[in-house]
Parts: structure tokens; sequence; C-alpha cells
């Protein structure tokens, strides 16, 4: 059985990533059992940051490392918020951001667009690295599209999921079950894409 470490201090990440691979042979330890500190975000890219991020879980623990880096990219907003989906309301109001600020300031910015023009997607990159010199990380990608609803669907769930639409389920991705969340969504398509490519490779 291999040991990893699972590279984010997301304990919604870290739920859903588990689950995920749970039918898989890995001993998954999370990066919190090893050292807090958060490497700074500052790739140009979902892959630039995922690569970063499991660099340094591998390089703190001596594990290999699984890390992820998604976000959520609007078309009427040309790919905003992307790589700055979490911290997209940093200083709106004056105030830090968090879920349902974000959320509040992306509904503010797509007031009066019609549904036609809401189209967005999720995006995820999953990387895994053996080491942390690894000179070929396994890279999967995975996107996951809908529209964004004028207003949240539901006072629950994470992120965006209140207000991204799922026209297949008729549901808010807030709304999804996980079970089904685990086969279809953009870090499920990732992190199939990985694994795909590590049962060919040798650890």
């Amino acid at each position: 059985m291999t040991t990893i470490v699972l590279a984010t201090g997301n304990p919604h990440k870290v739920t859903e990533i588990e689950a995920a691979l749970a039918p898989y042979d890995f001993n998954i330890k999370r990066q919190t059992d090893f050292f807090s500190e958060e490497v700074e975000e500052d790739g140009l890219s979902f892959i630039e940051n995922a690569i970063k991020k499991a660099r340094y879980a591998s390089k703190k623990t001596g594990l290999p490392a699984l890390a992820d880096d998604s976000g959520l990219e609007v078309d009427f907003l040309n790919g905003q918020p992307g790589i700055y989906s979490a911290r997209y309301a940093e200083g709106y109001l004056g105030q830090t951001a968090t879920d349902g600020l974000n959320v509040k300031k992306l509904l503010n910015e797509l007031e009066g667009i019609p549904y036609k023009d809401r189209k967005a997607c999720y995006y995820c990159a999953v990387v895994f690295v053996r080491h942390a010199l690894d000179p070929i990380p396994i890279i999967g990608t995975g996107q996951w599209c809908g529209e964004i609803l004028m207003e949240p669907r539901t006072d629950y769930g994470i992120g965006y999921d209140p207000i991204m639409w799922m026209p297949e389920y008729l549901k808010s991705a807030a709304q999804i079950p996980l079970e089904i969340k685990n086969k279809v969504s953009h870090r499920a398509q990732a992190l199939q894409s990985v694994l795909n490519q590590l049962q060919q490779a040798t650890l």
C-alpha cells in the first residue's frame, strides 16, 4: 500500500478527495498531520498552482503528494474569477473573502445578465508527484459546466455550489449528492485521469 499526502488544508476538499480515493490502495495522510502553513499560490494557471502545492507537501513530508487547484470561470466575465476564485471578493465591501462574499460579488457582477449569457465552468487540475523534485508530475484536468443562478438555490454548499446550476441534474451543484459529485465533478474527472495514469506507472 502506497502512503501519500493530500496537499490541502481545505477540509471540504479533503473529504471529497478521500471519498474518491477510497476504492484504491492508498494509505492517505493529510497535510495538516505534518504542517499547517499553506504554500503561496502565485502561479498563473491551475496546473502551476497544483504542481507548486504538491512539491511543497512532498518536500515537507518526504512522501508522494497529491494536490489540486480549482476554480470557476464565467464566460461573460472573460474567465473570472479563475485562479482567484477562493479570494475573488478579497477587499470587497472592505471585507475578507469568504464563500458567501465571493458569491455575493459574483452575483453583483452578473446583475441583469440573462441566463443565456451566464454559462460557467468549474475547472480542476490534480497533480501527483512521487517526490519533491519529480521531473515528470502526473497531471489530470477536468471541467464541469453549468449556469450561474440569479440567486442561491440553497443556504448550504461550499464555494460557488449554491449558485452553480447543473442543467443535466436540474439542481444546483450544492444539491447534488456527494456520491454523484464524486463521479462527475471537475475534481472527480481530474482525479480519475491521474489514477488512470498511475495504474500504468510505477510509483
